[in-house]
């Protein structure tokens, strides 16, 4: 299963997700909630702790911000510890970008230079951290080795990168204002899957897809940047930066389940199939029932809440970020309309969007990216 996706989107509320109400006709929640310890006590959820690093990430933002009005990007410098230029190097990412991600590749294109190529250094080192635990020598991928690749991270984030690749993320992170924190939760992520491969509830899987998903919307948001006449404050931005990432995740794992399950793996909420009156071996069976039916509904209706929330954001971005971001969303959308289209059998196919439907996509993407920033009224001033 691929664990990310790269696009996230920023919305336009100034709370994290604990507390919201469910949609009232579905069976599960939407969200995950407060955890209840055993001895009674109330634990903070998985949400919050994800929002400790929303306001870490905006604190950081907000002070570089202070220091200067525009990012000043160097383009040309070379990084020390490394005899290749920067411009080598971004160039070798955009061509593992285009070779990889071509449909990623050609919405970058639409960014300015200096972000396009930072966006660039940044999937680069997302799609070498997945391939530890997903690529052809996974097998061999120990814990220790994700220690390695951590503190060889914290060497870059130094100004000492060990490649070329790691050049260009060692000057990305040295021109805006991204924090660690995000790098360092997606090599948690990959450290989960070495280890776990059931989540007992929504509370649990909503950290995972955070670690491995929703971490790039942290990671991406100082490069895309925001609309000056957007008003919408740092912290929301970046809270809500996390529920396209959730979203796609979510995606993710709904469409690969028989895929999953191949490998032992069922990325599903074990109380929710419980609730439904089913089990594994029902996964593992890999029959399409009327509850696998009725639990699939529910299933989607959550990542569907995720996008509606994601959407709503699209128009705080910077105005060149904005049509490759709503094209990502809707397309990936799509994926849970395929989905219901093939009678909810994510066991035996494989859900995926049509080259026809991506096209016709594009120019809606494109209409709804033109809205403008959120703004405020201006307060009014009584006598």
């Amino acid at each position: 299963m691929i664990r990310w996706s790269f696009y996230s989107l920023f919305l336009n509320y100034n709370y994290p997700c604990v507390g919201q109400e469910p949609e009232k006709d579905l069976k599960f929640p939407i969200y995950s909630s407060l955890v209840a310890n055993p001895v009674g006590e109330v634990a903070i959820s998985s949400e919050q702790k994800v929002y400790d690093v929303v306001l870490k990430q905006a604190a950081l933002v907000e002070q570089q911000l202070r220091k200067k009005n525009t990012l000043e990007v160097k383009t040309d410098m070379l990084v020390p510890g490394t005899p290749y230029l920067l411009k080598e190097a971004y160039d070798r990412c955009g061509q593992v970008c285009a070779e990889y991600a071509k449909t990623f590749y050609l919405g970058t294109l639409l960014m300015t230079p200096e972000r396009r190529r930072a966006i660039w250094a940044i999937y680069v080192w997302c799609r070498r951290t997945d391939e530890l635990v997903d690529g052809p020598n996974a097998s061999h991928i120990t814990p220790s080795a994700l220690d390695r690749w951590e503190a060889r991270l914290e060497d870059l984030f130094d100004g000492r990168p060990y490649d070329m690749l790691d050049a260009a993320l060692s000057d990305t992170v040295a021109n805006y204002p991204v924090d660690i924190q995000p790098f360092k939760d997606m090599i948690e992520g990959m450290r989960l899957d070495l280890k776990k491969s059931r989540y007992n509830n929504f509370d649990e899987l909503y950290l995972y897809c955070y670690y491995v998903a929703g971490t790039v919307g942290l990671m991406s948001v100082p490069v895309m940047g925001i609309d000056p006449e957007s008003h919408a404050t740092t912290e929301s931005v970046y809270n809500a930066a996390l529920a396209l990432g959730i979203a796609n995740q979510l995606t993710n794992i709904l469409r690969d389940v028989g895929e999953d399950a191949t490998r032992g793996r069922v990325y599903l909420p074990q109380d929710e199939l419980v609730q439904a009156g089913l089990s594994d071996d029902d996964i593992f069976n890999g029959k399409v029932t009327d509850r696998w039916g009725d639990f699939m509904k529910n299933q989607i209706a959550r990542a569907r809440m995720f996008f509606q929330e994601a959407e709503k954001g699209v128009a705080e971005l910077s105005q060149a970020s904005r049509w490759p971001v709503m094209a990502s969303l809707l397309l990936y959308r799509q994926i849970l309309d395929e989905i219901e289209a093939n009678g909810y059998d994510n066991f035996a196919k494989r859900a995926y969007v049509s080259k026809a439907k991506k096209l016709i996509a594009l120019p809606i993407a494109y209409g709804r990216s033109i809205l403008r920033p959120s703004r405020k009224k201006p307060a009014i001033v009584k006598p």
